[in-house]
């Protein structure tokens, strides 16, 4: 039996990461923050307790902390996983701007503090690196691997110093890293502070009688936005390759936060102007305009490419939102689902670990 590691699991990639693995006979041990109050809602459906000793269990939850070097360690050592796939950061680029220095100090620092454990452990441990689009800020689109960065927030300058550490620890150790350098990528368990999660559960709860307005910043912002179940897909290809290389992965379409409002609120048959206010509180010091990916490598090489594209992947969103407001929806999001995925990913898992 493999194990892994999740950093971040209980975060949105961190939670489908860990359904994925677990029916791919993984055992897998999860890192999380010590707190006074249960943050485990997306993982909950997987986890079982350890006091029932049936042997059915492989999912262990471990405290760690990406700023506390000896919590990582332990961990590593105890468990001498073949496979860890990095995912914890500070990584809402916004907050990163009021927070450089704490942004810095975890999502930087963390990744080399988990780099040199695995390097004192000796054991030929695989390790993935949640790379960033945002690496890219200004850089003219589409990018790709060969594309130069630019990153334009705190939480991109930490990202590429963790990514440069990563390539640096696999050049001079000859250990297996990898840098995926995801694009923007989203889901009924995206965070409701994100823009596109903000955005639908504002449409069910504008629905619904108990939101009058949303409030956003720069709408013509442009992303390449994918289904997050397909990147984590991505993320363990990524590590089972005869050598470790870095790879871009995104949809190859972009469009702007104002397509997003469009598609939304136009599947409810809605206008969303009568209900956006522009908050300048929530533009960012330094602007990112247009990230568009270019995933030909990934397609190539090791034979990924997205099924869930921008339309698809709004009204997954929607219909969640919907249903979590005990709203009825159209029901395109589980046909989508249903007819593209097998197994590991269920729409009823989304819903039930969702805050109701």
């Amino acid at each position: 039996m493999r194990k892994a590691i999740i950093t971040g699991i209980t975060g949105q990639d961190g939670s489908y990461l860990a359904e994925l693995l677990l029916t791919k006979g993984y055992e897998v041990h999860g890192i999380i923050r010590r707190a006074s109050t249960f943050n485990t809602k997306r993982i909950d459906h997987l986890y079982k307790d350890p006091h029932i000793v049936d042997g059915s269990a492989r999912l262990f939850l471990h405290y760690g902390d990406m700023g506390a070097t000896g919590s990582l360690s332990d961990v590593i050592y105890d468990t001498k996983p073949d496979e860890i796939y990095h995912l914890a950061a500070q990584s809402h680029v916004r907050v990163s701007f009021d927070m450089p220095e704490y942004t810095a100090d975890v999502t930087g620092l963390g990744t080399t503090r988990m780099l040199e454990a695995v390097r004192r452990l000796g054991k030929g441990t695989r390790f993935y690196q949640a790379s960033t689009s945002e690496l890219f800020g200004s850089a003219t689109p589409p990018q790709s691997e060969k594309t130069p960065f630019h990153p334009q927030s705190p939480y991109a300058a930490a990202k590429l110093y963790a990514y440069w550490m990563v390539e640096n620890y696999r050049d001079g150790y000859d250990m297996y890293t990898v840098n995926g350098i995801l694009f923007n990528h989203e889901s009924p368990r995206r965070g409701e502070t994100f823009v596109t999660r903000k955005i639908t559960r504002a449409l069910a709860a504008i629905i619904a009688g108990k939101q009058e307005k949303l409030f956003l910043g720069n709408l013509d912002a442009k992303r390449d936005w994918g289904y997050a179940p397909e990147f984590v897909e991505a993320m363990h290809m990524l590590l089972q390759q005869d050598q470790p290389d870095d790879y871009v992965i995104g949809t190859g379409e972009s469009h702007s936060v104002r397509d997003f409002l469009d598609e939304s609120f136009g599947y409810a048959d809605m206008d969303w102007t009568k209900y956006v206010e522009i908050d300048p509180r929530y533009f960012r010091p330094t602007e990112v305009d247009y990230l568009l990916a270019d995933p030909s490598k990934a397609k190539e090489k090791i034979g990924w490419s997205p099924k869930v594209k921008f339309h698809e992947l709004v009204r997954i969103m929607v219909d969640a939102d919907l249903e979590l407001m005990g709203l009825p929806h159209p029901g395109e999001g589980k046909q989508i689902i249903k007819e593209r995925f097998e197994g590991w990913h269920r729409w009823e898992d989304q819903v039930k670990t969702m805050d109701k």
